[in-house]
């Protein structure tokens, strides 16, 4: 068993938001749990939230992603 971890190694160009720590990291200095990524600009991963937050705006708003049941043969 090792006594340490290996942390995936930095990749220069490569930027993450960490969630937990509201924070840009320049290759991932987190837990993949905890951060979003990777995006090609320092400025892209400072957005990362407010990009999530469009993408699921977009996503609710598609209708092949609804959840609702598709009526049946016997719906009147």
């Amino acid at each position: 068993m090792a006594l340490f971890r290996k942390r995936a190694a930095g990749k220069p160009g490569e930027w993450y938001y960490c969630i937990k720590h509201q924070k840009v990291e320049e290759g991932p200095e987190c837990r993949a749990a905890d951060r979003l990524g990777p995006y090609p600009s320092r400025t892209e991963a400072a957005r990362a939230v407010e990009l999530a937050e469009e993408r699921n705006a977009e996503w609710e708003r598609d209708p092949r992603w609804r959840d609702e049941p598709t009526p049946g043969p016997d719906a009147d």
